[in-house]
């Protein structure tokens, strides 16, 4: 049996499509779509049309790349820029319409349970207590638990291209000004999920997302080349100096620093100021950058509970009265393990 994922994020339409026998997700065929929404959509803004147009040919693409590898029909979602969108139930119709693929939009406290869901399967139960954080263009998950599930999730506004566009724009390379402006929004925003990781003191942090990987590599980890099975670790210390390089730069230099993609530059030092800051208020000193999120907890579920909880939690806004535009601050999951 073969089953795909089509995760619709800020800067890419990503498909992974994976034989699901024994119990173990494993990828035979990926494939991306580079959109750029986030350039396009400014936080909490309308989805434009050609983006809408685009959007809807990257995923009937990745359909019929599905079919072709004889995966069923896709379990496709789209993360925090078409979630805030004013027109989301529109452009969600529309794909649905005009592809036959039923896309959706998850709670950002349920992208954050099932990220946390990949990262277990991937660090195994030796990991005891797991801290997990996940910066995505328009939101920041976090999550921690003792079992198979998270025992609570968080949501926050505080994505790379979203606080880019807000405190950056006009200026490259920011003012000090401007990043110390956001580092206070960062560490009001992020105090009581902050508290609550700190209390619980877990054993093993990791951390998933482009975002996280290219922080990564630019600290000293491992290039993606060497393969999933390479331990990479992220150090704050490390993580403190890239910030301060970053903000000398302007983001097409930043584009020539190992691990830093042009397509990503321009939110890097966003990215790396949520990133330095989660760390520091959470009191983690070094965190694992782990290969597998939210695809792959999407298939993995898939796997272990069978189609009928993918129903549940895709179900259209109009079944079920409209989801919140912006993410929870926090949510204690009621997920058994």
């Amino acid at each position: 049996m073969r089953i795909s994922v089509v995760d619709v994020g800020s800067n890419t339409v990503r498909l992974v499509v994976a034989d699901a026998e024994g119990g173990v997700p494993l990828p035979v065929h990926t494939a991306k779509w580079r959109l750029r929404l986030s350039e396009q959509v400014r936080p909490g803004g309308r989805v434009p049309e050609e983006a809408v147009e685009r959007l809807v040919g990257a995923v009937a693409d990745a359909a019929r790349t599905a079919a072709r590898w004889h995966a069923a029909g896709p379990l496709a979602f789209a993360t925090a820029v078409v979630r805030a969108a004013p027109n989301r139930d529109e452009v969600l119709r529309t794909v649905r319409e005009r592809t036959g693929v039923e896309l959706c939009t998850l709670p950002g406290e349920v992208e954050a349970e099932l990220t946390f869901l990949g990262a277990r399967r991937w660090m195994g139960w030796r990991s005891g207590p797991l801290a997990l954080m996940d910066i995505g263009g328009g939101s920041l998950e976090v999550a921690f638990g003792r079992g198979r599930m998270p025992d609570f999730a968080a949501s926050l506004p505080l994505g790379a291209a979203r606080l880019t566009h807000e405190f950056f724009a006009g200026q490259d390379p920011p003012s000090p000004e401007m990043v110390r402006g956001l580092r206070r929004r960062v560490r009001h925003q992020l105090r009581d999920v902050a508290a609550r990781i700190r209390w619980e003191g877990p054993r093993t942090a990791v951390v998933t997302s482009r975002t996280f990987q290219q922080l990564g590599r630019l600290c000293g980890a491992a290039p993606g080349r060497h393969g999933p099975f390479v331990e990479r670790q992220l150090n704050r210390c490390d993580l403190r100096r890239a910030i301060t390089r970053l903000a000398e730069l302007p983001a097409a230099e930043r584009a020539r620093l190992p691990g830093i993609s042009a397509p990503r530059a321009a939110q890097s030092l966003a990215g790396a100021v949520v990133a330095h800051t989660a760390m520091k208020l959470t009191g983690l000193r070094t965190v694992t950058v782990c290969p597998w999120a939210i695809r792959e907890g999407i298939l993995l579920r898939h796997i272990e509970d069978g189609p009928s909880w993918w129903a549940e939690v895709s179900r259209s806004p109009e079944e079920t009265g409209g989801e919140p535009a912006e993410p929870v601050p926090l949510r204690i999951a009621t997920t058994s393990t």
